[in-house]
């Protein structure tokens, strides 16, 4: 049995190399793979000593010859074929040992250049491995260490490798090399905003139990190349598997977040914000998001942005929650967090920054709606005030109304006060509904609407909206314009003796 070996991971090859010489496979390698099987005492036949030709330009042609792919995709079950290695004396290959370059990982370093691109893009490692994987029936192709030691165990319990096995590895294989190009095309295709073909790579990074319900199936992927994704150096302390509203929560409450750079908590159901606040620590900003709506946040994913320490630990083990994320945890704390079985405790240990100009994706019958991602922060740089006068205070809960607002479901409104949301009306049809339900979520729970913000996440058609909140004390309002009756909206405001300010820039989510 005869085995071609050209690895750029290096890990575990040296087990398995020893591995298949043990149980009498000959080996033949490229340029480092040889060199480093040689180290470790291995016979090996160099790929030059087959092709009887050198590496050339660079190391960029070295498996692409007749003799290398003759022997990968030959037919031992084809009279013509044995007939062909034969006349030109090639040894046909059993099992074809390949990983590829690192695109991926290069090109996400920041200061790659296009030269380093180029120079990480393989050629003859994915034409060995389809090479391969077409050819299964009668050569096993392994593209990655992980599947090292299944191969093993088998070939020392049969002798072999089952057919079976060799088509689920060039199901991987193919999978493989299509996330690879995919990988390149769309580093390519970045300086097109959006390319008439557009090829997406996934990776799975988690098995869950179930879906949005129990009847539904699922699992947690992640773009493949992408600097990071929602569980990237992510690390779980203690508490039960991750679910999918989990996640779906959790992703939700973490792009608010980062909405944040004053200690901030995030408390979020069924993707909304159902309660946040900035405070002076990370226990006053937890203590007013849970005040905001504490019958909402039961059973909820809590993020915050500064470490979390005994005396919060103390309140957060009190309640209901489901997730609980933070960049740190206290020894105390976690003790006393670890006390409720089932949270789920997730350290913060990403500190990169995504990559600019990432596309959302949106699944729809058939196919999917693609559209940049609405990363920009709200700011008060370039709103424009267009009735009243406002103080820095005002100001400061209207820049934070806004912000909470943009996560929300539309059609949304936020009131906050202090920096804390006192009522939120998310997923309305109606946006006088959702100014109605914020007002009397502000007043269920005790809070004075009196000198409130509030946020809308896009125009109010009337000035019918406004005024249920004007009438229940609110004195600014954030909103992006744009009606053809803004001028009416302004009037009731300015009647009020309430301010306004127009963003310019909507912000729906559904």
């Amino acid at each position: 049995m005869r085995a071609l070996i050209s690895t750029w991971d290096k890990s575990g090859l040296d087990t398995f190399a020893r591995g298949l010489a043990g149980l009498g496979w000959r080996l033949v390698a490229s340029g480092n793979t040889a060199a480093a099987l040689e180290a470790i005492g291995l016979p090996v036949e160099r790929v030059e000593a087959v092709t009887e030709s050198p590496e050339m330009l660079g190391g960029r042609v070295k498996t692409l010859h007749p003799r290398i792919h003759a022997g990968i995709l030959a037919r031992r079950d084809e009279t013509e074929d044995v007939a062909t290695l034969e006349e030109h004396g090639i040894e046909a290959f059993d099992l074809v040992c390949v990983n590829l370059y690192p695109f991926e990982e290069i090109t996400s370093r920041r200061g790659a250049t296009e030269a380093d691109a180029v120079e990480m893009i393989d050629i003859g490692g994915p034409s060995m491995l389809r090479g391969a994987a077409k050819n299964f029936a009668h050569c096993a192709p392994v593209c990655r260490p992980g599947q090292y030691h299944q191969v093993l165990e088998e070939l020392r319990a049969r002798g072999e490798l089952s057919l079976e096995t060799r088509r689920r590895l060039a199901a991987e294989a193919f999978a493989h090399t299509a996330a690879y190009e995919a990988a390149i095309a769309t580093w390519f295709n970045a300086r097109d905003e959006f390319p008439d073909s557009l090829v997406v790579s996934l990776d799975k990074v988690l098995d869950l139990a179930y879906g949005e319900n129990p009847h539904q199936r699922a699992a947690y992927y992640a773009e493949r190349g992408a600097r990071r994704h929602l569980l990237s150096r992510v690390e779980q302390l203690h508490g039960k598997e991750l679910s999918f509203n989990n996640l779906n929560d959790f992703s939700a409450a973490r792009s608010l977040a980062r909405e944040f750079a004053l200690p901030a908590c995030v408390i979020v159901k069924h993707a909304n914000p159902c309660g946040v606040a900035v405070g002076a620590t990370a226990e006053e900003a937890y203590d007013k998001a849970l005040a905001s709506d504490p019958t909402s946040a039961y059973g909820g994913v809590v993020v915050l942005n500064r470490d979390v320490e005994a005396p919060l630990a103390e309140k957060l083990a009190a309640q209901f929650v489901e997730v609980l994320f933070a960049p740190g945890f206290t020894d105390d704390a976690l003790n006393a967090l670890r006390r409720k079985k089932n949270v789920r405790i997730l350290l913060d240990g990403e500190r990169r920054a995504g990559v600019p100009g990432e596309r959302n994706y949106k699944r729809v019958i058939g196919g999917m709606l693609v559209q940049d991602y609405d990363a920009e922060i709200e700011d008060r740089d370039g709103w424009q005030l267009v009735t009243g006068e406002l103080g820095e205070p005002q100001w400061g809960d209207l820049v934070f109304a806004a912000r909470v607002c943009k996560h929300a479901a539309s059609n949304a409104i936020v009131l906050a006060k202090g920096l804390q949301t006192i009522g939120i009306g998310a997923g309305q049809m109606s946006r006088v509904d959702a100014v109605r339900i914020a007002v009397e979520k502000a007043a269920e729970f005790g809070h004075d609407a009196a000198g409130a913000a509030l946020a809308s996440d896009a125009f109010f058609p009337f000035p019918d909206g406004p005024q249920i909140a004007l009438d229940a004390g609110t004195t600014s309002i954030v909103q992006p314009g744009g009606s053809r009756r803004d001028e009416d909206v302004i009037a009731a405001v300015a009647q009020a003796g309430a301010a306004m300010v127009f963003t310019g820039r909507r912000h729906f989510r559904h």
